[in-house]
C-alpha cells in the first residue's frame, strides 16, 4: 500500500507536466484531505470535506476524459471499464456523503468505507493503468495529456453527478453545464447543501 509521501516521491521522479505526475500529486492530496477531514471538527471539517469533494469530482472527470481514452489503447478495455465502474460507484457515495451532516457518526463511518474504496481505486490506477500509459506514450504525449487534464479540471463539475459518472460521453454532454451550476453553488457558499 502506498502513502501520500511515496506518491509524492514517485511523482517527483517524473517530468513537470507529465500526466502521471499530476495524477500522483493529486492522489497524495486526496489522501491528505481524507486525514484532514477525519481529524477536523465543525466548520473546518465541512471545509476540508468540501475541498475533498471538489478535488475528487474534477479529478475523476478529467481522468475519464483525458486518461481513459489512452489507457484503453495501452492498458486495455477491461482495465478502463473497471476503473470507470469504480468511479461511477464512488460518485454515488460521494453524493450521499455530501448530503450528510459531517459531524455525525454515520458520516464518519461512511467516509471511512469510502476512503478505503477510493484508495483501492487509486492504487489500481498506479499499479495497472499509469505504467501502461507511460510505457505506451512518448514524453511529449504525456506532457500534452497533463496539460489537457489540467484544462479539463478547470471546467469540470465540483460536485458529484452520478448520472454522468463512469461515462466519458455523458461527462462531455453534461459536464460544462453541471460545472457552471456547481461553481455558482460554490461561490455563494451553499456547497450543495
Amino acid at each position: 500500500m502506498s502513502t501520500a509521501q511515496t506518491e509524492r516521491q514517485e511523482a517527483a521522479r517524473l517530468p513537470d507536466g507529465d500526466v502521471v505526475r499530476v495524477l500522483l500529486e493529486q492522489h497524495a492530496r486526496i489522501r491528505d484531505l481524507f486525514a484532514e477531514v477525519k481529524n477536523a471538527q465543525g466548520e473546518l471539517k465541512q471545509n476540508r470535506f468540501d475541498e475533498l469533494r471538489a478535488l475528487l469530482a474534477v479529478h475523476e472527470t478529467a481522468e475519464e476524459l483525458v486518461l481513459r481514452p489512452i489507457a484503453k489503447k495501452t492498458a486495455g478495455e477491461a482495465e478502463v471499464e473497471a476503473r470507470n465502474h469504480e468511479e461511477e460507484e464512488a460518485n454515488h457515495v460521494l453524493a450521499e456523503l455530501e448530503k450528510m451532516d459531517v459531524n455525525s457518526m454515520d458520516f464518519d463511518a461512511k467516509l471511512a468505507d469510502f476512503e478505503r474504496s477510493v484508495i483501492d481505486h487509486a492504487e489500481h490506477e498506479e499499479r495497472e493503468e499509469f505504467p501502461a500509459v507511460r510505457h505506451g506514450c512518448q514524453q511529449d504525449q504525456l506532457n500534452g495529456m497533463g496539460s489537457r487534464l489540467q484544462t479539463v479540471e478547470k471546467m469540470a463539475p465540483t460536485h458529484p453527478h452520478p448520472t454522468a459518472a463512469g461515462s466519458p460521453t455523458a461527462q462531455m454532454l453534461t459536464g460544462p453545464f453541471a460545472a457552471m451550476v456547481d461553481r455558482v453553488k460554490d461561490a455563494i457558499g451553499s456547497g450543495g447543501r
